[in-house]
């Protein structure tokens, strides 16, 4: 079950729940129950909390990034990070002259949390009891617009259920907030706002503008705070409080016992990043000015929630484990909170750790590769504009590349505003204590990652006038840099990429070698052939007058692809003596470690690469992994795509070393990524069927049951999350697009039970569901051209308002190709009664 791990996983069909307070796994729970909207995020920090090392509120805004210097272990080190904006939730209240709840000596008698994903509303009702003897029920209500993207509320209900008397109530937002959430990083700088304006905004709100330091990014957030009892509009007593960095109102309301005083607080947020911006203060009280009152803002909201969830539904019905459904959900919830409708136009790119917390500085890496194939058959518009973010940062990477000597685009192993490279220089172990060189900026597949997202786009919409605008000179300029790196070397006959680092990146250099990086990594390399061969196809898909544009403009010649298409089958990749693919030239005289004797001695060793350096050791000594490598190939590519890449190399290889393969990495790498148990899950369903499915529930209780021990707290690990739907999808459903067909391989695990999955393939709204022995494929009503449908090798024409009947085969040990034969599916006219939708 999900929740085997500490206690019980709080979530029901749509509902996360945690009751009574428990400061141990506060950062947890404010990190699962963050609301956002693809614009900003706040964290479920509790309103009349600060950061004091159990809570820790904070406001995200997407793109919103500034630099800081910090002198560390004698070097000046310069780190860009996503900014906590000013807190917009603070809000306290105290009873005569008692203690103000949260900032006093009041007790907490109880508290529950409930965060609604259907709805997208984090709930709270405590009972508290101040210095004095005073208890108070309150019920708090709270959303971030996903309707409206600059706006956000609180509402907040107190009963007195033993006094009464005059109640005051403080609402304000806090400018003086820095980034301090992740504790490693609370050594470097961290206070990234200087205070701007403060001023009030009549009748009943106040104005907070801000500037970032370095980025001269305004963030203005107004606020209007109204008071109501019983549904009427109290006029209570105002007054406007102000502080260095921050500013409020003061209320006053007589109250009697089982009165009941609704407080309503809505913020408007702007930045001068924003579209159709001359002044960010400006803008954002004129947000609040058109912003109807909380229940109007939650009908809005809802109604957004029900259509993305449209999108996004995922059915199980009849399945053994209840808690598969509800952990999916939350974890489309949580991605749509982090990238969504509101996202697009942006000019951002899907921050690792979501906008949920500080963790990796909310950097931009390769993680999109795992979140683009649910996007792209859901919210297409939205993986075109995130690629997009990568078109503008072209001229960063054509700048890095020269810098490297090297030709075409160098993009970033960590992006953020501009596009350059912004990994550290320096990382804290806190095992040891210890700042230590950080080379992981040499993992260029990066680049890689993101050409296959581009051509996976493609498969998957269609959308040539995408590839011929932007996508084709991102694939070529990654491809010429590629091609660049890879020099010929004669004794091997074969082309070779050096210093570099893989996927696993534990692996930095060679043994007591002062060079940083390896060489040959067979996951880079590999796919170096797979970007090659397939910058020469984007180049054949395109229009002959915009081929002929790029080619002229880039100086791309005849001369330059033939390389292209030398290198791309001849470029080498290592073995071992017994045909497994090496993960690096070397890596088979590496020591092996004794993973029983670590086990025995730390417990947890997913970190190996810090408790190895805290001896006085580093993992660059032995064959130890912290994630996929080698496995990747296979996460990315079916088995026959791989053995086409491998035979054209001119390597033979074949499908059936892939179980070995499997069963040789696995054992020695330590899941040190979240991402390891996606890929796992994914691999194994090639191998060990048997155990595929426990993979997956492992990577469900990544975050929802914090399995490091306490990362989650600084952020969601949005690919993990992501990468678990993807395995619903492209895994267990088989669900690929290539060759302008969408084609089906199913592997489902019976007891899951029953699936339905619509998807949005080529204009058209297809429904796949997997039951039994069966798998139907319904499109819906409308008048697009059909598309085609691949099962068993076969393709089939799906017009809407049909129904494609498939047997679904119980394949023997290893995952079946693409080109496995299967029974012939049998076309049906749609009816009512096989409607999937109903």
């Amino acid at each position: 079950m999900i929740g085997q791990y500490r206690e019980p996983t709080p979530i029901t069909a749509w509902t996360l729940r945690y009751k009574d307070v428990a400061p141990r796994r506060e950062g947890l729970r404010e990190a699962l129950c963050t609301l956002g909207n693809g614009y900003f995020a706040t964290r479920g920090a509790a309103p009349e909390s600060r950061a004091d090392g159990t809570h820790y509120p904070g406001t995200y805004i997407a793109g919103c990034f500034n630099q800081l210097r910090t002198e560390v272990a004698g070097r000046t080190v310069e780190n860009e990070s996503l900014v906590n904006a000013p807190n917009w939730l603070p809000l306290t209240f105290a009873v005569g002259e008692g203690a103000w709840f949260g900032l006093g000596h009041t007790d907490v008698l109880s508290d529950r949390q409930d965060l609604d994903l259907r709805h997208g509303m984090l709930t709270r009702r405590l009972r508290v009891r101040d210095d004095l003897g005073h208890r108070t029920l309150v019920t708090q209500r709270r959303f971030v617009h996903m309707g409206s993207a600059h706006l956000g509320a609180l509402e907040t209900t107190i009963v007195p259920e033993n006094w009464s008397g005059r109640l005051h109530v403080r609402s304000e937002i806090d400018g003086t907030v820095t980034n301090s959430g992740v504790p490693r990083y609370r050594e470097l700088s961290n206070n990234h706002l200087v205070p701007g304006r403060a001023c009030a905004l009549p009748p009943d709100g106040v104005l907070l503008v801000v500037e970032t330091s370095r980025s001269h990014i305004r963030i203005a957030e107004a606020v209007r705070t109204r008071v109501f009892r019983d549904g009427v509009r109290v006029r209570a007593d105002a007054t406007v409080i102000q502080q260095p960095g921050r500013i409020g109102q003061q209320f006053q309301i007589d109250m009697a016992m089982r009165d009941k005083v609704v407080v309503e607080k809505t913020v408007a947020i702007s930045t001068s990043r924003d579209r159709a911006v001359s002044d960010a203060g400006i803008a954002a009280a004129g947000w609040l000015e058109l912003a109807g009152s909380f229940d109007e803002l939650m009908a809005q909201h809802t109604m957004a929630w029900a259509h993305l969830w449209e999108r996004f539904q995922i059915r199980l019905l009849g399945g053994e484990d209840g808690m598969v459904l509800p952990v999916l959900r939350l974890h489309a919830f949580h991605l749509l909170q982090t990238v969504g409708p509101n996202t697009v136009d942006l000019d951002v790119g899907i921050p690792a750790r979501g906008l949920h917390g500080e963790a990796y500085r909310g950097h931009v890496f390769w993680d999109e590769l795992f979140v683009f194939p649910v996007l792209n058959l859901r919210l297409p518009q939205l993986s075109r504009s995130l690629m997009a973010y990568r078109y503008y940062r072209l001229p960063a990477a054509r700048r890095a590349a020269i810098e490297a000597g090297h030709a075409g685009a160098m993009f970033p192993w960590q992006s953020g505003s501009d596009g350059s490279e912004q990994s550290a220089l320096l990382h804290l172990n806190p095992q040891s204590g210890r700042w230590l060189p950080d080379t992981t900026y040499l993992q260029r597949h990066v680049g890689i990652a993101i050409a296959y997202n581009v051509w996976q786009y493609y498969q998957a919409t269609g959308d040539l006038l995408f590839l011929a605008d932007k996508g084709a000179e991102i694939v070529l300029e990654i491809a010429r840099f590629f091609a660049s790196m890879a020099a010929f070397d004669h004794e091997l006959g074969r082309y070779v990429i050096r210093g570099v680092v893989g996927p696993d990146e534990f692996h930095t250099s060679y043994p007591d070698s002062a060079h940083a990086g390896i060489d040959n990594n067979a996951y880079t390399n590999v796919m170096t052939s797979w970007l090659l061969m397939h910058a020469i196809e984007v180049l054949d898909v395109l229009p002959a007058h915009r081929r002929k544009e790029l080619t002229d403009r880039l100086g791309i010649t005849a001369a330059e692809q033939e390389r292209w298409e030398h290198i791309s089958r001849r470029i080498y990749v290592p073995f071992h003596c017994d045909g497994i693919i090496s993960q690096f030239e070397g890596y088979a005289d590496l020591k092996e470690l004794d993973w029983e004797d670590y086990r025995a001695r730390y417990g947890n060793i997913r970190r190996l690469d810090r408790i190895l350096e805290a001896e006085g050791n580093n993992p660059n000594r032995y064959k130890v992994s912290k994630q996929a490598d080698v496995l990747m190939l296979f996460y990315l590519l079916s088995a026959d795509e791989l053995m086409a890449l491998l035979h054209r190399l001119g390597y033979d290889w074949s499908p059936r070393q892939i179980p070995d393969t499997i069963d040789y990495y696995l054992a020695r790498t330590s899941d040190g990524s979240t991402l390891s148990t996606v890929v796992h899950a994914w691999v194994l369903a090639r191998a060990h069927r048997e155990r595929t499915l426990a993979q997956f529930i492992e990577a469900l209780r990544t975050d929802v049951a914090d399995v490091q021990g306490g990362t989650t707290a600084e952020g969601i690990h949005l690919a993990a999350m992501t990468g678990t739907i993807d395995v619903l999808q492209r895994c267990f459903v088989g669900a690929e697009t290539r060759d302008n067909v969408l084609w089906l391989n199913p592997f489902w695990p019976q007891s899951l039970g029953k699936l339905e999955l619509p998807i949005l393939y080529r204009g058209h709204v297809i429904t796949l569901t997997v039951s039994g022995h069966t798998v139907l494929v319904y499109s819906g009503p409308g008048s697009l051209p059909a598309v085609r449908v691949g099962y068993g090798g076969q393709v089939h024409e799906l017009s809407p308002g049909q129904t494609l009947v498939f047997p679904l085969a119980q394949a023997a040990e290893g995952r079946p190709s693409a080109t496995t034969g299967l029974a012939t599916p049998r076309p049906m006219p749609v009816s009512a009664a096989q409607d999937p939708s109903r």
